[in-house]
């Protein structure tokens, strides 16, 4: 059957502006990091995409690189979007990036005009796009003059191919070289999407400051710190699981330093009618400078447990008190 989309999608989801633009995000979206490529079941990505989108999740955040194998998740959304998403296109931002390695030889990676120009093609081609909503640089590149990577981003907006740009995992300072760079040239810095949750506490020793100066959004990735902040590790390490695979997540950081924190803040997050999960995309979402959480799913139902966390109410002054020391930032 065709896929026909919920009519009530738009009726209880929330979103946020991002920064000083037009661009308007869920405050929680969906990323196709992880169980959409192509070693994962293609049925049940199609069921939690068309759920997503069912319940307000307009936007879909992937990468080049994005497997296994790299590209794959691309393929596969591609297909998703051929198979009944595609009619809602003017509906949907779509988000890729292009940093990291993906084809041998010196510009397969990194951030040279040759590569990131290349690799939006290639993420184009392979998700059957004329366009993407958000082009990022994934990673600063050390040994690229920024004012090459930034001209880069901003050729993609003006050759059509992408309409606002970002970046990933820029220092704060970076991060505003970045911005006056593409103020130069026409071309706004849109959004920053840094690694964040209460286990990696990063972006709180100055980046956030810097987006809420310089009027960028923040879209913030790994909210669940890869899976510590819920309730998957609370009698060991299950086959399978990302720690487990030690790819990502390292065995020892499931650690009785970090089962003692997990631990209370689960007991703090039943107090609110919450998952350690809820509570924890509830935590991130509290800055308002951050526009969305990117969540991944490996199933509808997770997927439906974690955007239950925007009907939770506003976490009090106390209840931040209370997990600020088990907030443990290199926990995660």
């Amino acid at each position: 059957m065709s896929y026909e989309a919920s009519q009530s999608r738009y009726d209880n989801i929330k979103t946020r502006r991002v920064g000083h633009s037009g661009l308007i995000l869920p405050e929680i979206s969906l990323g196709l990091w992880h169980n959409f490529g192509s070693v994962d079941d293609f049925a049940n990505q199609k069921a939690i995409l068309h759920r997503a989108f069912d319940l307000g999740v307009f936007h879909f955040d992937l990468a080049n690189n994005y497997g296994p194998i790299p590209g794959s998740a691309e393929e596969n959304f591609g297909q998703h979007l051929r198979d009944g998403l595609a009619k809602y296109r003017d509906e949907l931002i779509i988000s890729s990036k292009a940093g990291y390695d993906m084809w041998p030889g010196p510009f397969g990676e990194w951030g040279s005009r040759k590569y990131l120009t290349a690799s939006l093609d290639q993420s184009l081609k392979r998700m059957g796009l004329e366009y993407v909503d958000i082009f990022y640089s994934h990673r600063f590149d050390p040994n690229t003059p920024l004012e090459e990577t930034m001209g880069a981003l901003a050729k993609a907006v003006h050759d059509g191919k992408a309409l606002y740009v970002g970046i990933s995992s820029y220092s704060p300072a970076d991060t505003a070289r970045a911005k006056e760079i593409l103020d130069g040239l026409g071309v706004p810095l849109t959004i920053h999407q840094p690694r964040y949750s209460m286990f990696d506490r990063t972006p709180e020793n100055g980046l956030l400051t810097e987006l809420e100066r310089i009027n960028v959004g923040a879209i913030v990735f790994s909210p669940l710190a890869q899976g510590l902040l819920t309730d998957r590790y609370f009698k060991g390490i299950p086959e399978g699981s990302r720690a487990s695979k030690a790819v990502f997540l390292k065995e020892n950081q499931v650690s009785e330093k970090y089962l003692t924190a997990a631990l209370a803040l689960n007991e703090l997050a039943a107090a609110r009618g919450q998952t350690l999960s809820q509570l924890a995309l509830s935590w991130v979402l509290r800055k308002g400078i951050v526009s969305s959480a990117l969540i991944g799913a490996s199933s509808v139902a997770q997927l439906e447990s974690n955007l239950a966390a925007l009907d939770s109410p506003t976490l009090t002054q106390s209840e931040l008190h209370a997990i600020e020391p088990l907030a443990i930032h290199g926990l995660g």
